[in-house]
């Protein structure tokens, strides 16, 4: 294998291989990326066994061949080349030669037959999103994925088609949930039966991808895995096997109490309560009364701070408990002026809605004050 290409080419090929290859030593192969040159292309495979990427760029193809090389070292290397071409040559050893002006360096390889079996896809059902619709969904749910590794099927969001073009992405960890329902523009069936979990780790690839376009992208589910599509990128995605809770149980219903609020007051007042609030439980009280929110938090180690909004609310007296950062996260991804907050008690989950927009709901859980 012998090649010549734009340090830019090469360095946007590699760069989206970093959060993918494993750094984790359990499989020290997953650790290289497989480089393959033919037909004026090179072509990039990384995996980590759970979220696969390949991709390629055109190049100057002297010799075609294959060879796996460690992402790093091969990213790092480049990144402090001169713009313009660089040559990469592999030696007998498998090793890859890295050349410009007067650099020389090798880096070691394998044999691209010790990679792993990149996973096949014949998906012929893809449907075409907007990728600022489906940024949007994984914005509004990511931040609810739960982080405890022994309920792996809360390890994800939870993609459901619920008509032809209608779709739900649900996430939860126990303490909140986040819910976002979207209709496009395509009316097609992707997801048939039981929806499919989405690990957490593949969403960042999908948002990092997403972040990068403007336009369509592709999406198929094929069996266990998700498939995105753009240009001359392919991203596979192993789904989470596993039951998804019932989540409409957790959505409480008739909640008496209404509150509105304006959104920017009641973050930035809890980002400046919530600094002198418990370092673990980050747990504020709401106390409300009639057209007042009172935000207090209290750290016998620091101190304590409280501040009172205006709200919408013409109802009884009553004080209830929150973790301070499960509300900023929200807040922080509602895009509405005005938000609706709804309690029933102490002990009731609270539900957040953005006033002009009934398709994301949030709940809650209260902390016991």
């Amino acid at each position: 294998m012998k090649l010549e290409i734009e340090k830019k080419d090469l360095m946007s090929l590699i760069g989206k291989t970093q959060n993918i290859v494993e750094k984790r030593n359990t499989m020290p192969v997953l650790v290289n990326v497989l480089l393959e040159a033919d037909q004026n292309n090179l072509k990039v495979f990384a995996t980590d066994l759970e979220v696969s990427l390949t991709d390629s760029v055109p190049c100057k193809v002297i010799q075609s061949g294959k060879v796996a090389v460690s992402a790093k070292s091969l990213f790092e290397i480049a990144k402090e080349l001169s713009e313009g071409f660089i040559q990469l040559t592999k030696k007998e050893n498998n090793w890859l030669e890295i050349k410009q002006g007067k650099y020389n360096s090798k880096i070691v390889g394998i044999s691209a037959e010790e990679y792993p079996v990149f996973p096949s896809s014949l998906a012929q059902n893809f449907i075409r999103i907007e990728s600022e619709v489906l940024q949007d969904m994984i914005d509004k749910t990511l931040y609810s994925v739960s982080t405890d590794e022994t309920r792996y099927h809360l390890n994800g969001v939870y993609f459901e088609q619920k008509s032809d073009s209608g779709y739900t992405m649900v996430a939860t960890d126990g303490h909140r949930l986040s819910l976002i329902s979207k209709q496009l523009d395509q009316k097609k069936n992707i997801v048939t039966g039981q929806g499919v979990i989405i690990p957490r780790k593949g969403l960042h690839e999908i948002k990092k991808l997403l972040e990068s376009i403007s336009g369509q992208f592709d999406l198929a589910i094929e069996g266990s895995q998700l498939i995105v599509k753009h240009g001359s990128t392919t991203l596979m995605i192993r789904l989470i096997e596993g039951k998804y809770p019932n989540y409409q149980q957790f959505i409480p219903q008739k909640l008496s109490r209404k509150i509105k609020i304006n959104r920017e007051a009641f973050l930035t007042s809890l980002k400046r309560v919530s600094l002198l609030a418990n370092h673990k439980s980050k747990a504020v009280t709401l106390s409300l009364s009639k057209g007042r929110m009172e935000i207090a938090s209290n750290n016998p180690e620091l101190g304590d701070a409280k501040e009172e909004i205006e709200v919408g609310y013409d109802g009884q007296d009553m004080k209830i408990g929150f973790n301070a950062k499960y509300i900023t996260d929200i807040l922080n991804a509602i895009n509405d002026d005005e938000v609706d907050f709804e309690i029933n008690d102490q002990l009731s989950p609270g539900l957040m809605r953005p006033h002009n927009d009934q398709n994301y709901t949030c709940v809650v859980m209260p902390m016991r004050i």
